[in-house]
């Protein structure tokens, strides 16, 4: 039986098992920054910037979503997806759909008019499964990221700080 409830601080350190999981499968473990103490701040703290799901079969965790609320110039606010993990021993019984359409639940009644997310080019089954939702792929669009050093110098341009 499929349950998909909020998480909590209690869940930090399964969350976090779960990210690495994730990363792992993705071949991205290495990029893994956030700790428990992090994802305890950022999702549970004072002033959250993620909300996370818990999707449970038969009373055991069987993966997750994370997502937050985006701005986008044209659409205005939307949800952003930022994961949705479902363990091995637990693919293949709709918890990733039913984890998707709670999210989507969640951007209706706000009043978005979007839910966002990426996926890796390579991952086949993602996009078939996402194909078969109706979602759009946006191709006109690249996902693009600063990080590290090239972040830090991009910030020293600015000279009165």
């Amino acid at each position: 039986m499929l349950r998909i409830r909020k998480a909590t601080l209690d869940d930090v350190r399964v969350l976090r098992e779960m990210i690495l999981e994730f990363a792992d499968f993705e071949k991205l473990r290495a990029q893994v920054k956030t700790t428990e103490e992090s994802i305890a701040r950022d999702g549970f703290g004072e002033h959250a910037l993620f909300r996370a799901l818990i999707a449970e079969w038969d009373g055991k965790i069987a993966g997750y979503a994370i997502y937050f609320v985006h701005y986008s110039s044209f659409e205005g606010q939307g949800l952003f997806l930022e994961d949705v993990y479902v363990r091995d021993g637990f693919r293949g019984k709709g918890i990733g759909k039913a984890v998707m359409a709670e999210v989507a639940a969640i951007a209706i009644e706000r009043g978005f008019g979007a839910m966002r997310w990426e996926v890796l080019d390579w991952n086949q089954p993602a996009i078939a499964f996402y194909e078969g939702m109706g979602a759009t792929f946006l191709h006109d669009r690249k996902a693009v990221q600063i990080e590290g050093d090239a972040l830090r110098g991009l910030a020293a341009l600015i000279t009165d700080r």
